[in-house]
């Protein structure tokens, strides 16, 4: 065992051993065995095979060097875990465009050894010395080497984007959200299990840097013509948040003191062109930072940094370093003409919605993309009021589809849950319409406790280290939201998420006239109870109106012509601006 592998393994079991106690675990996926198992190499999640359910992934080391001028990459990702179920085997995913020379297997009172494995279908399958038992902690190492698959729309459609600066530098960055991290490192592809930390060791040609994750730990030169930038993060990350961005970049920075007391860095790494275009935008970053720490807490990384980095393709929420390419441009994403950065305050919305809270399985997807996309109207209603709100609601209303569930019942891969956007518009609208029927402050309450189940974390003060954040990083479901939820409003409101999660048609109010009055029935693609309350307005004042199979509202015919049903536009339903 070399000396670095030693200090690597002896670290862990110390140090991040210790964090895992953090990340508490939600429903557990479908496992299957190795014989069973039918990897899509470009879709990530679903199913879990037995090997590698019978591991608890506690760190990654990348050790790689990426070369733009043949667009290839190479070099050794170590993975560190807990067993916990016995196993002979180690399961990997990695994309077939990568050959793999050696899998070495780490023990701290023994020789390194080479391991048996093959690589067919995605999967690196390598058998270990032994059965491993619960308990027992395993440090092994994959030399690979290859051409990533190059992006063909990212993010949408992941892999490495590989351009160039207009004088000619190398510009390259990574998106992996829906493919899976295995198209460009060998890893547990499962959003169940996240490293508690990843250390990323990326050497580039000397002319530019490389930007990741967490903080800047060195910059070495270790071979003429290149430089090794080595990052950590100290903080459980999701598989397809890991992100490197290669640029000739110039770097700004602001410190910003956060609600908690503690000031932590914003770092923005922009093209040398666009310095003055990234000095503008570092304005919006802060004041769209204070908002957010206002609405839900403490932003959660402040112990590492808040980074922007800007990427030759849209945009991507990696943890800690935001890829930023939307141009400089407001309203970029929505057109709303709500007058801020519509997708940088998307992307950092998940630094809570996503990365501080993670879905356990795809299905939950909904808790980073709706939540995250909810947060754009909240922060238009901040600047310009509610009207430029509801018209933000309804520009996302118009995206909505209805193609599937939003919250499926069964597992799902990314790319059964990225068929359409409802996961982001329809996510979006479900908030909405539960913030109208349980008012303001049970609504913001339940998105503080979701956030922070058991308040704001201390930022604790340590002798040697000064000020230090604590990351409450945790898995999460929609079930947990539900339960939220109905414990702070004391109400039953099954019926509700039933109707709007479960289904993909949305409930239709129904309206029939008569002499008696105008009859508002609920139709909802269950056929259960909808007991949702509607407000009318008859020219003189509104009236709430709750539906239970049906309600008369006792007007004349020619007065009926003149009710507004739900003027304000505050419950999800189809036919709602037609």
């Amino acid at each position: 065992m070399t000396i670095r592998t030693f200090i690597a393994l002896l670290f862990f079991v110390l140090v991040w051993l210790p964090v895992s106690s953090r990340m508490v675990k939600a429903d557990v996926p479908v496992i299957v065995p190795l014989h069973e198992y039918e990897n899509n190499i470009l879709d990530s999640g679903g199913k879990l095979l037995e090997e590698q359910a019978a591991l608890d992934i506690h760190f990654y080391d990348l050790d790689l060097k990426v070369n733009p001028a043949d667009s290839t990459i190479s070099g050794v990702v170590n993975t560190q875990a807990r067993i916990t179920g016995k196993t002979g085997k180690f399961v990997a995913h990695l994309d077939t465009v990568f050959a793999v020379s050696a899998v070495i297997y780490h023990q701290p009172d023994d020789e390194d050894s080479s391991l048996e494995f093959y690589h067919e279908s995605g999967l690196v399958v390598a058998m270990l010395p032994g059965v491993l038992d619960t308990g027992n902690y395993l440090s092994l190492s994959i030399h690979y080497s290859g051409t990533p698959r190059k992006a063909p729309n990212p993010p949408w459609e992941g892999g490495f984007t590989w351009g160039q600066t207009h004088d000619g530098k190398p510009w390259v960055g990574v998106s992996c959200q829906i493919n899976g991290a295995d198209i460009w490192w060998p890893v547990k592809d499962h959003p169940s299990d996240r490293p508690d930390s990843v250390s990323l060791r990326i050497t580039v040609p000397e002319e530019v840097m490389a930007v990741s994750n967490g903080v800047l730990r060195s910059v070495s030169q270790y071979s003429p013509g290149t430089r090794t930038f080595h990052w950590i993060t100290n903080a459980p990350i999701s598989n397809y948040a890991v992100s490197i961005n290669i640029g000739p970049y110039v770097e700004m920075y602001r410190p910003f003191k956060s609600i908690s007391g503690m000031e932590f860095p914003i770092f923005f790494w922009a093209l040398p062109e666009n310095r003055e275009r990234a000095e503008a935008l570092m304005d919006q970053i802060v004041d769209q930072m204070r908002f957010f720490e206002a609405l839900l807490g403490p932003y959660p990384f402040r112990h590492e940094k808040y980074g922007v980095v800007e990427a030759p393709f849209f945009g991507m929420e990696h943890q800690t370093i935001i890829a930023y390419g939307a141009g400089y441009e407001d309203d970029t994403v929505f057109d709303t003409g709500s007058g801020f950065d519509d997708l940088h305050h998307h992307e950092l919305s998940h630094e809570w919605w996503g990365n501080l809270v993670a879905a356990y399985d795809w299905k939950d997807f909904w808790i980073h993309e709706g939540f995250g996309t909810y947060m754009q109207p909240l922060y238009a209603e901040h600047l310009h009021g509610k009207e430029q709100y509801r018209y933000f609601m309804k520009r996302i209303y118009e995206r909505i589809e209805n193609n599937m569930p939003i919250v499926p019942e069964e597992s799902r891969t990314t790319r059964e849950m990225f068929e359409g956007r409802d996961v982001y518009m329809k996510g979006a609208w479900v908030l909405h319409t539960l913030r109208k029927l349980i008012g303001d402050d049970y609504f913001f309450r339940s998105l503080r406790k979701m956030i922070y189940p058991d308040g704001f974390p201390a930022d604790i003060y340590g002798a040697e280290n000064g000020i230090k954040a604590t990351v409450h990083s945790r898995f999460t479901d929609t079930d947990e939201f539900i339960a939220i939820v109905q414990k702070i409003t004391g109400r039953d409101l099954g019926w509700f998420f039933n109707a709007y999660l479960r289904h993909s048609d949305l409930p239709e109010l129904q309206k029939q006239k008569n002499e008696e009055g105008l009859i508002l029935t609920w139709s909802v693609p269950s056929g259960h109870e909808f007991p949702m309350p509607v407000e009318v307005w008859d020219g003189q004042a509104m009236r709430v109106v709750v539906p239970d199979g049906e309600t008369v509202i006792p007007v004349s015919l020619s007065q009926q012509e003149t009710l507004r049903i739900d003027p304000y536009k505050k419950v999800l339903r189809a036919g709602l601006f037609y």
